[in-house]
């Protein structure tokens, strides 16, 4: 049986036996007792000159490509999110043509497509309120003219002007109003990027929320959904409890998806303080993590389609360890862990990324995203990825044992 090399922090190697393929299958139809995104990344041209600083040169077969498998198992694609690395590599232009790109990709495969707005084509730092609305609604209306549910994106240009809550409500209040389409709200939390700190009016959760609430409430037919990221369970779930009928929470807890999209169909998993009464007995999802994992998350759904969740646990609950190492802290490196798996997955011909992010992460840190990969059975094609794993290693000089350099 193959083996895989492993490295440690101190510069140890060991070995653990490489596992097969779970042979899951793609679904016949669309999966019915939860929508799911996987929030999709991108593939930098190998050659090009995508180094930091640099404006993006994207792959453009290989990352359609990936969004095409997305679909081909039953998930829906959120683009030109964090991690399609916005702001991270990823600028202006090239995130106007991925989303544009992206939606005609979802047109022919007959997928389901949202994509971020945001304010983030403005160079300027420090701007106005009015003109944190203009921004807003000029990639609002890009997005609708492309065919893509919107998701408005926190600001960081709202987040620096903003001197209380009544100026969340404001700006939220004007762009929504302008929307033609249901939007979905996107609350991201420091983790993920620290200048977002007391967004919504406060630094306490628990008041944030009830400016966003009331931001629903008084806009409830342009609200689709709201796709709570702040890695925290109990406010995700207290957050759910009081959606107004017909929203919809799209988990982005990287940390505690199983027990929040299981939720009272797999009460094994923990999800804490979930009221039994509630008619809000699940999340959604919109996920990075559903990007690196995404015929796992398809199998697991598809489990609960069946109505066995039994079997939801037994397929999703250990990928949750291998989401908490890729979405270690510093959180916001995430996205070297996303391309490194798609990578190994053979979705892309080298392990790169836009502003030279694929720097970011380890070789150990990286090792520990193998092993629980292949514990978890992310591994789409074991073989492969252990063939490139163990180039990299050789490459920075570790020494695999029974391999000629």
């Amino acid at each position: 049986m193959p083996h895989l090399t492993l490295l440690s922090a101190d510069g140890a190697t060991s070995s653990a036996e490489l596992n097969a393929s779970p042979g899951y299958v793609k679904p016949t139809g669309a999966l019915r007792s939860r929508v799911a995104y996987a929030a999709a990344h991108v593939v930098p041209k190998t050659w090009a000159e995508n180094t930091p600083g640099r404006p993006a040169d994207v792959d453009w077969d290989a990352t359609l490509d990936f969004r095409r498998a997305v679909y081909s198992w039953g998930l829906g694609v959120a683009d030109a999110m964090d991690t399609a690395q916005r702001n991270m590599g990823l600028d202006a232009a090239a995130t106007r043509e991925l989303i544009s790109r992206s939606a005609q990709v979802a047109r022919e495969e007959g997928g389901s497509v949202v994509v971020g707005v945001n304010t983030d084509h403005v160079d300027e730092e420090h701007i106005s309120l009015d003109q944190v609305i203009a921004a807003y609604k000029e990639q609002l209306h890009f997005t609708e003219e492309q065919g893509a549910g919107p998701v408005l994106m926190a600001s960081r240009h709202l987040a620096r002007v903003a001197a209380s809550a009544d100026d969340y409500r404001h700006v939220y209040r004007e762009v929504l109003g302008a929307a033609t389409s249901p939007v979905v709200l996107h609350w991201l939390g420091t983790a993920f990027d620290p200048s977002l700190e007391g967004y919504f009016g406060s630094t306490d959760w628990r008041a944030a929320s009830a400016v966003l609430l009331e931001i629903i409430g008084e806009n409830v037919d342009k609200v689709a959904g709201v796709k709570m990221s702040l890695l925290d369970a109990a406010s995700e779930v207290s957050v759910r409890e009081r959606l107004p009928e017909g929203v919809r929470m799209f988990t982005g807890d990287d940390f505690n998806y199983v027990g929040l999209i299981g939720g009272a169909d797999a009460p094994e998993a923990t999800q804490p303080d979930r009221d039994p009464s509630s008619s809000r007995q699940h999340s959604d999802a919109l996920l990075g993590a559903f990007a690196a994992i995404t015929p796992v998350a398809s199998a697991a759904i598809q489990a609960l389609d069946a109505g066995d969740p039994a079997r939801y646990l037994e397929i999703l609950g250990p990928t949750e360890e291998l989401s908490r190492q890729v979405f270690a802290a510093p959180t916001f490196y995430y996205k070297t862990g996303v391309a490194f798996l798609s990578w190994l997955n053979g979705h892309q011909p080298a392990f790169q990324m836009v502003g030279g992010l694929h720097s970011a992460r380890s070789l150990p840190h990286l090792s520990r995203i193998v092993e629980l990969a292949n514990t978890s059975l992310a591994l789409e094609r074991p073989e492969l990825a252990m063939i490139r794993w163990h180039g990299m290693l050789r490459h920075n000089g570790i020494d695999v044992p029974g391999v000629i350099a």
